[in-house]
Order: structure tokens, then C-alpha cells, then sequence
């Protein structure tokens, strides 16, 4: 997300924050669950939360983690009675603000401000869903771990002598989920990075040695960061 004074983080941020608490949540918290009906929207002020949803055999999938200065709005806007499409569980410690539904949506009707930066927002979120589809359907599975490394690269990447260091521990089971690929298929893939020195993985953090070999192995086209995050 953008952090101007125009995103829609911002400008509710700056509407909100004297009236709303700000809540604490622990790793592992469910916040909602899918098919919950919405009573509220949130600003995830620090921390990282998946959302995804659990398909009917069990298997679970994670569709994106947002992390600190994001909007979790994951509904049908403006819809009578409407549900959450995803459920949403803490990945880490989290700090986070409440805002009733309704509050947000009368702020959007009737400030022009933050209507545009919802709309630049959602359309943002529209291509990010749109390439992460095109690289999962073009590449396979193998192609879709790389990709889903660069993002995870753009998002939590901290740059080391060794590579970019993605500051966020996940599980191989985690990893599988957010490729929707399965733990078998994930870990054969990342043992032969492994092997190839591609990349390390060391207390559940991965460190990707060479990022160049992913973006070829995946035709990556340099989208910027903003377009080709985990968010």
C-alpha cells in the first residue's frame, strides 16, 4: 500500500484513531472467520495477519498476509448483510483498530478523499490477484513457489551478505499453503534450491542467495513492489 497522506490506510487512520482503541492480538488469534457476517473493518497497525480460506476436504490455503499500515476489508462493500469471503488469523503478535462497518462505509460515501483512495486501492489490489493468478497458471507449481519468494522477498525482504533475508517465519506446511501446492510437492522444490544454494532456510526464516535465478526461472517482469508483494 501506498503510505502517502492520500491511501485510504492513511486517511482512515487519521479519521479513526482518536475515537477507536487500539486492540492487542496474539499470535494465532482468529479475528474472523469465513462466511462470518461483518461487523467490522481494521487498520493492522503492527504485525502480519493470513488471510485465507479451508476448502472442503480440509486443505487450507492462504491467499495473502498483509502486514503493518494495511486495510483488512474483505467483503462485498456497500451490500446489504453481506459475509466475510476469507477468514483472518494472526501470524504474529498483533496491534490493530476496529472500525464498524458501517462508520467505514459512511466515510467513504461521503468523503471524495478517501473514495479515491479506496478505488486507487482496490484497482491495485485487482492487478496484484490478477499476476499472482498469471504466474500460477503459466509456471506450475515450481513456478509458483518462485514467485511467491520474490514476493515474499518484496514484502519481508531484508537485505544481509548472504541475500534477502524474508523477516517472517513460516513453515513449510505455510509456504505449501500460500503456493496451493501441497507440503510434498513445496518441500521437494525447496530441497533442490537448497541444493543449488538458491536459497537457506534457517529458525523458519528462508534467505533467497539468488533472486536473479527465481525471476528467470519465472519471466519476471520487474512489476514494482507495490504490484508484486504478499499483500
Amino acid at each position: 500500500m501506498q503510505n502517502n497522506s492520500f491511501s485510504i490506510y492513511s486517511l482512515m487512520e487519521q479519521f479513526f484513531q482518536k475515537s477507536q482503541p487500539v486492540q492487542k492480538i496474539k499470535a494465532g488469534i482468529i479475528l474472523f472467520q469465513e462466511k462470518d457476517p461483518v461487523e467490522n473493518v481494521y487498520l493492522l497497525i503492527k504485525g502480519s495477519f493470513a488471510l485465507g480460506r479451508v476448502h472442503l476436504r480440509g486443505k487450507d490455503f492462504i491467499l495473502k498476509i498483509l502486514n503493518e499500515r494495511e486495510l483488512i476489508v474483505e467483503y462485498q462493500l456497500f451490500k446489504a448483510n453481506p459475509r466475510y469471503q476469507f477468514y483472518a488469523k494472526a501470524l504474529t503478535d498483533c496491534e490493530i483498530l476496529s472500525i464498524k462497518r458501517e462508520h467505514f462505509e459512511d466515510f467513504i460515501l461521503t468523503d471524495s478523499k478517501a473514495m479515491n483512495a479506496l478505488a486507487a486501492w482496490l484497482s491495485t489490489g485487482y492487478l496484484k490477484s490478477q499476476m499472482k493468478c498469471q504466474d500460477l497458471i503459466m509456471n506450475g507449481k515450481k513456478g509458483g513457489l518462485y514467485s511467491i519468494l520474490i514476493r515474499l522477498c518484496n514484502s519481508y525482504g531484508v537485505m544481509t551478505e548472504k541475500g534477502f533475508q524474508i523477516d517472517l517465519p513460516l513453515t513449510h506446511q505455510e509456504l505449501a499453503n500460500l503456493t496451493f501446492g501441497t507440503r510434498e510437492v513445496i518441500q521437494r522444490a525447496l530441497k533442490e534450491l537448497r541444493e543449488k544454494g538458491i536459497i537457506t532456510y534457517e529458525n523458519q526464516k528462508f534467505t533467497i542467495n539468488n533472486i536473479h535465478y527465481l525471476k528467470e526461472g519465472v519471466d519476471c517482469q520487474n512489476c514494482s513492489y507495490e504490484i508484486c508483494g504478499i499483500n
